[in-house]
C-alpha cells in the first residue's frame, strides 16, 4: 500500500480544482504524534508564497475539495502551515487484511518491466576475495533480489577479472617452478595461487627476460593456444570454485552461471578498435589508439585522451568495458545497467559510456547507473586491514564473525544441540557482517565494529532477527492457527496504530530502494518495524487481553509484522531463525 502516493494524488487533484499549478509536489510525512494526524502535508508555506494567499486559506480550499471520504476520518489545519490527515481506522484495517492475505504482502509488480543488468562482485582470478569485495557483492545482490521481486528480468553479471597480462605472468611462474602438472591434478589451492601470483608480479617487475616470456604467453593465450588456454581455464576454475563457496556462505544469489568475465568480450575487441577508427572517434598517436573526449579536460585544459589499445597492441579495461556495454545491449536488450564498484571507477565508467554512445553501440535511452560505495574503515578511520598492513581476506573475516557469534551463544547458554548452535552461530555471524554493511549509506565510508554488529540491541541483524523469533514464540504459546482467525484487525491503542501505519509503508520502501539502490533504507525500515513491535508488545497484551477478538486481532497484526520482517531480511539476503 503506497499511502503517501494516494495522499499526494488527492492533494494534487484538490489543488487543480482551485488553480492550475504546475510541478507542485506535496511533501507527505508520517506524523510524529497522533494528535497531529497520521500523516501531514508540510510545505504549504512555500505554496502560499507562490499563490499569494495564506496557508490557512490554501488548506481550507484543499480540504473542501478532497473527495476520498472513505480513506480520511478528518482533515485539519495547524500553524504555521500543516495539513493534518487522520485516516479512517476501518479503512486502515481493511488495507492490513488485504496485505496479510497477499502472497506478495500487497506489493504489485512494476508495470514498467525492464531487462536490468546488475554488474557486481567482480573478483579477480588467481586472488582470494578480500574485504573490498564485500560491499559490491552484498549491495548488488540486494538490488538484484528486490528488482526480481518487482518482476524485472534481472541479469546478474559477475564481471570477473579473468584476462590480461597477469595470466602471462602466472603461467610463466608456474612453468618456471614446474607446477603445471600439480595444477592439472588439482593439487594447488587458491591460497597457493594467490601467493604464486604475488611472486610472479615481483619477478615480472624485476626480471626483464621473465617479463618478455610472460608477454609471449599472453599472446599465446589471446590466440587460444590449446596448452595455455587449458592452464588458464584451470586457474579460473580453482578461483571461482572457492569464490562460489564464499557466495553460498554469504547467502548471495551469484553462481557459476552468472560469470561474465573480461575474456567473454576478447573476440570483440579488434573489431571495436577498427570500428572506432573508421568512425573517426579513435585515432592513432605514437603507436597507440586513443579516443579524445572534449567532454573531459586534463590538467592543461585539453581534451582528455582515453587509450583503447597500447603500442604493443594490448587492450585496456576501457576497451573491454566498451565491448561489455555493446554486448549487454545487443544480447540482453538491456534497458538499465547498474554497476556496483567503488567511487574510483566513476570517471572511467563515464568515459566508457560516452564513447559507447558516440559509436552508437548503445542508445541514449538506456539507463546507466554507477552505484558507488565508500570504504570499510578501522577505528582509526583508516582502511580496514590486518595489523601487518595486508588486506583482510573475506573468508577469514566471515569465519571470525561466526566464531565470535558462537562465543556469544555459548555465553548465553543457549539450550540446543551442538549442531543447532553451530548453525545458529553461522546465521548470526554472517547476518551481522552483512547487515552492518548494508545498514550504512553506501555513499559513505563506515567504521567496522565487532561489538556493535553482533549486539542484540540497536540497529543490528541480531536485534531484528530476535524480534522475529519473539513473534514466532507468541504463536507457539497461543495455540491458535492464524488461518482460522477470521476477525478483522482492530486498531485501538496508539502503539497498534503506529505499527499498522509503518507496516503499510512496506511497498513504498521496496520501490524506493529499487530506484536508488540504497539498501540502508530497507534496514532502517526493518529496524523501525522491530522497535515499534517491541513497543506494541510491551504496551498491548497480545495473548491475555480482556476480549478474545482483541487477542485474535493482535495475533494477526503480529503475524503480518513477522511476514514483513522475514520478507525484508530475505531481500537483504539475511536468514531468520525460529529460536534464539
Amino acid at each position: 500500500m503506497y499511502i503517501k502516493s494516494i495522499i499526494k494524488k488527492d492533494i494534487t487533484h484538490a489543488l487543480n480544482k482551485i488553480i492550475d499549478i504546475q510541478h507542485y509536489d506535496p511533501l507527505v510525512k508520517l506524523s510524529k504524534k497522533l494528535e497531529y494526524g497520521h500523516y501531514q502535508i508540510n510545505n504549504l508555506i512555500k505554496l502560499s508564497k507562490i499563490l499569494k494567499i495564506t496557508p490557512f486559506q490554501i488548506s481550507k480550499k484543499i480540504i473542501s475539495n478532497i473527495n476520498n471520504k472513505k480513506m480520511y476520518e478528518k482533515i485539519t489545519f495547524s500553524e504555521p502551515g500543516f495539513i493534518n490527515l487522520f485516516l479512517n481506522l476501518s479503512w486502515l484495517s481493511e488495507q492490513l487484511n488485504k496485505m496479510l492475505k497477499s502472497i506478495r504482502l500487497g506489493v504489485p509488480y512494476d508495470i514498467n518491466k525492464q531487462n536490468i543488468v546488475i554488474d557486481y562482485s567482480s573478483p579477480n582470478i588467481a586472488k582470494e576475495m578480500h574485504v573490498g569485495h564485500l560491499r559490491s557483492t552484498i549491495i548488488g545482490d540486494v538490488i538484484a533480489r528486490i528488482l526480481s521481486f518487482l518482476g524485472h528480468n534481472v541479469i546478474r553479471a559477475n564481471h570477473i577479472g579473468d584476462w590480461g597480462t597477469q595470466f602471462g605472468m602466472l603461467i610463466a611462474y608456474l612453468k618456471n617452478k614446474k607446477l603445471i602438472e600439480k595444477l592439472n591434478n588439482n593439487n594447488i589451492s587458491l591460497f597457493q595461487l594467490d601467493k604464486y601470483y604475488s611472486k610472479a608480479k615481483k619477478k615480472y617487475d624485476e626480471d626483464q627476460l621473465f617479463a618478455e616470456k610472460s608477454r609471449k604467453y599472453v599472446v599465446k593465450l589471446q590466440n587460444k593456444d590449446p596448452i595455455y588456454y587449458s592452464i588458464w581455464k584451470k586457474i579460473v576454475f580453482i578461483t571461482m570454485t572457492h569464490n562460489n563457496e564464499i557466495y553460498k556462505k554469504l547467502n548471495v544469489t551469484l553462481n557459476e552461471t552468472h560469470i561474465m568475465g573480461e575474456s567473454l568480450y576478447n573476440d570483440m575487441l579488434p573489431n571495436i578498435i577498427q570500428d572506432l577508427k573508421s568512425k573517426k572517434i579513435a585515432i592513432e598517436k605514437n603507436g597507440a589508439i586513443i579516443v579524445f573526449l572534449k567532454e573531459f579536460k586534463n590538467r592543461l585544459g585539453e581534451s582528455m585522451g582515453v587509450i583503447i589499445q597500447k603500442k604493443d597492441k594490448g587492450f585496456l579495461y576501457s576497451t573491454i568495458d566498451i565491448a561489455c556495454l555493446k554486448y549487454r545491449y545487443e544480447i540482453f536488450n538491456a534497458h538499465r545497467i547498474i554497476y556496483y564498484t567503488d567511487s574510483r571507477q566513476h570517471q572511467h565508467l563515464i568515459q566508457v559510456w560516452t564513447i559507447a554512445k558516440k559509436a552508437n553501440y548503445i542508445p541514449n535511452s538506456i539507463i546507466l547507473e554507477h552505484h558507488m560505495f565508500g570504504m570499510m574503515l578501522n577505528k582509526d578511520k583508516k582502511p580496514f586491514k590486518t595489523r601487518d598492513g595486508n588486506t583482510i581476506k573475506l573468508n577469514e573475516l566471515l569465519d571470525e564473525s561466526i566464531e565470535r557469534a558462537n562465543k556469544i551463544i555459548n555465553e548465553k547458554k543457549f539450550k540446543s544441540s551442538k549442531k543447532k548452535r553451530i548453525q545458529l552461530a553461522r546465521i548470526i555471524g554472517i547476518s551481522a557482517i552483512k547487515y552492518a554493511d548494508l545498514s550504512k549509506n553506501r555513499n559513505t565510508d563506515y567504521i567496522f565494529n565487532w561489538d556493535k554488529m553482533l549486539s542484540f540491541e540497536g540497529n543490528t541483524a541480531p536485534y531484528i532477527q530476535y524480534a522475529y523469533t519473539r513473534i514466532m514464540s507468541i504463536f507457539k504459546k497461543s495455540h491458535i492457527s492464524i488461518s482460522k482467525i477470521k476477525n478483522n484487525i482492530l486498531l485501538i491503542e496508539e502503539c497498534e496504530i503506529n505499527l499498522a501505519l509503518l507496516l503499510l509503508e512496506f511497498e513504498e520502501i521496496i520501490y524506493l530502494v529499487a530506484k536508488k539502490g540504497t539498501p540502508h533504507i530497507l534496514c532502517e525500515y526493518l529496524y523501525k518495524v522491530s522497535t515499534n513491535f517491541s513497543n506494541f508488545y510491551e504496551n498491548c497484551s497480545i495473548l491475555f487481553p480482556k476480549k478474545i477478538k482483541i487477542c485474535k486481532s493482535r495475533l494477526k497484526l503480529s503475524f503480518l509484522t513477522a511476514k514483513i520482517i522475514k520478507k525484508g531480511l530475505n531481500m537483504l539476503g539475511i536468514k531468520t531463525v525460529e529460536k534464539m
